[in-house]
């Protein structure tokens, strides 16, 4: 079956997501730039309690493919459509923090504190961000000392989902953002989370990681987290217009199947833009396609939880 625009160029103001039309007689439905036809996922409706939270984990190796970003912003989208969102800044750059508009170098305590010293409780670290719903356990480079000092704690993988045990119950949601590798502090939040989202860049290096990310994930599931499930691969930085980015995109949605999020997060200058302003793009730009695309994540991710069920009109 050929494929052919929807009577625009893919990437152009008319047809920024880059969506398609098959040629056949019973293709109808849009397709998505994944090259599968476009659910509508519905909106939820907001939750009168709260809690416990879902823990997901950012997660890949290679750095600047958007875990921060997409952290920063689906935490934000989430909070519009109700929920109560806890976000953890798990890499030692504090770009987590420095995104929400809090200077890492100027904070007295941080998680480092809150995973080495017994007399620090999570409330002790827990900020508030300026966007309400959304709260914050912030970083910085005293993070990177932890890696080596947790190498001979008990149960030293366990670590951070014994500190931020006692705020889960406050929260629906609860995203950690972790360092570009797969050390320890990446295991523990593996080790403590139920989902694991994949940012990955639709570029050709970015995939050449994947496979041992995915290997790492199932040690885990087998050694010590088996209800540890894989939420999914979201691609980011996606450029229509660009050949290189379309191959890219159709090598992950064939070797990874309906794991890839049908949702898919563009190239846009707005979304350093909001970095330097220090606040997420639904609140900088709310009506831009960036801030749009995170809603339409947003709505999907919560359409694949269990409980998402119950919460859709």
């Amino acid at each position: 079956m050929t494929v052919k625009t929807n009577g625009s160029t893919p990437g152009t103001p008319d047809n920024p997501w880059g969506d398609t039309k098959t040629n056949a007689p019973s293709s109808g439905a849009n397709l998505g730039p994944t090259r599968r036809p476009r659910p509508v996922f519905p909106e939820p409706v907001p939750r009168a309690t709260h809690g416990p939270a879902r823990v997901v984990a950012m997660v890949n190796q290679k750095g600047g493919v958007g875990k921060t970003t997409t952290t920063i912003n689906l935490g934000a989208a989430l909070v519009e459509y109700g929920l109560k969102v806890l976000l953890v800044d798990f890499d030692p750059q504090g770009a987590l923090s420095v995104g929400l508009g809090i200077n890492p170098l100027q904070l007295d305590l941080t998680v480092y504190n809150l995973l080495m010293e017994r007399n620090v409780t999570a409330e002790d670290v827990l900020l508030e961000t300026g966007v309400e719903g959304l709260d914050l356990l912030p970083s910085n480079i005293d993070l990177s000392a932890a890696e080596v000092q947790l190498v001979t704690e008990v149960a030293r993988e366990q670590v951070l989902g014994r500190v931020i045990k006692p705020l889960l119950p406050h929260y629906d949601v609860c995203l950690i953002d972790c360092q570009p590798s797969l050390g320890l502090l990446t295991i523990n939040a593996l080790t403590c989370a139920q989902g694991v989202m994949v940012p990955l860049e639709c570029e050709f290096f970015a995939l050449r990681g994947v496979a041992l990310l995915m290997d790492t994930i199932t040690k885990v599931q087998e050694r010590l987290n088996e209800d540890l499930e894989i939420e999914g691969l979201l691609a980011t930085m996606y450029d229509a217009r660009t050949l290189h980015g379309r191959e890219v995109l159709a090598r992950v949605v064939e070797a990874f199947g309906d794991k890839v999020f049908h949702t898919v997060i563009n190239r846009t200058v707005r979304f350093p833009d909001a970095t330097v302003a220090g606040e997420p793009i639904t609140t900088f730009d709310p009506s831009s396609l960036g801030a749009n695309a995170y809603r339409e994540l947003a709505r999907e991710v919560l359409s694949r939880w269990p409980a998402a069920a119950t919460m859709a009109r």
